[in-house]
């Protein structure tokens, strides 16, 4: 079996409550939305096919028992639900990251869930599956909104508080688009809220630049 792939790196953990993290990433190649702060275009096409093999002889040379499956939309391609099962079943710690269009419901249930639940400034809210988040489990799931404008956070609180995502996440991502001229206005209306939520910065453009490829 074999996936198309974008690339296959190691380097930190940039997002969610793993920021920081040694972790090796296999993005895959393409996506079915078009959201407008997308930093990942380069993904939409091209690719390689790369067997499972290939793939896992990649990852023993990084020597990192954190993988995260990426993209695009990792699942988008089939295949991406035996690969996942093979990484668990060789006892690699998996992190599947997804813009909420495709069901989660065939990935594994021993991976952990980092669900981007689209807001209106990305132009695809109306296109979240929603059913995704009532698949969440509180103890390893974590749920991100990417948040361009105040509009995005009000949108946020709304969906938090209809699938009681306190209760039933891990965690909360608040994430600004990277370069955001409000950043400091939406931290700070964030703290205000008393929400259980985590500000989600892309720490991986902090520390080499806006083109890096991150997670």
């Amino acid at each position: 079996m074999d996936l198309r792939i974008t690339e296959i790196f190691h380097s930190i953990q940039g997002e969610s409550s793993h920021a920081g993290r040694p972790c090796a990433f296999v993005r895959l190649t393409g996506c079915p939305m078009r959201c407008a702060w997308c930093d990942s275009v380069y993904t939409f096409t091209g690719g390689e096919r790369i067997s499972f093999e290939r793939i896992f002889e990649k990852l023993r040379e990084f020597n990192c028992n954190l993988v995260e499956v990426t993209g695009g939309d990792p699942l988008a391609q089939k295949n991406v639900f035996p690969f996942i099962t093979e990484l668990l079943d060789n006892s690699y710690e998996v992190l599947i990251e997804t813009g909420g269009f495709f069901s989660t419901e065939n990935v594994d249930e021993r991976a952990k869930i980092i669900l981007d639940v689209k807001c209106p400034a990305s132009g695809e809210s109306e296109r979240n599956h929603w059913q995704n988040l009532e698949r969440l489990r509180a103890d390893k799931d974590e749920v991100k909104f990417v948040i361009a404008e105040l509009n995005d956070w009000e949108f946020a609180k709304d969906i938090i508080a209809k699938y009681d995502l306190e209760n039933r996440t891990k965690e909360i991502l608040i994430s600004p688009i990277f370069g955001v001229e409000n950043l400091a206005e939406i931290s700070e209306t964030v703290a205000r809220s008393s929400l259980k939520v985590r500000l989600n910065l892309q720490l991986h453009k902090y520390i080499w630049g806006a083109d890096v490829h991150g997670v």
